[in-house]
């Protein structure tokens, strides 16, 4: 699972829980994907995601009948350690 980078020195439940999020950063999880994709009980995700909404990590948004979670724009995924250098650095360009 790759690591994601934006949010310094936090929980491991908070850490399980935006791991997760990156993991589905397009389609977004209920609350209950969430769970049980993060692997911590009820109580634990209720505050870890109190923590990261209130540090503006995460953001809730309807989606017709259900409440998605994502992450907030800052958490970006680690890249693939296999990629060389050079291939990092060709990301970044504007070319």
């Amino acid at each position: 699972m790759p690591r994601s980078r934006g949010y310094g020195r936090r929980d491991e439940r908070e850490v399980a829980v935006l791991d997760a999020l990156v993991d589905w950063r397009e389609e977004g999880l209920t609350v209950f994907e969430l769970r049980a994709t993060a692997d911590i009980s009820i109580d634990e995700l209720e505050e870890a995601l109190r923590s990261l909404k209130d540090d503006d990590l995460i953001t809730v948004e309807e989606n017709g009948d259900r409440t998605v979670i994502r992450p907030a724009d800052s958490i970006t995924p680690i890249e693939n350690e296999d990629r060389s250098l050079l291939d990092r650095v060709r990301d970044r360009l504007p070319f």
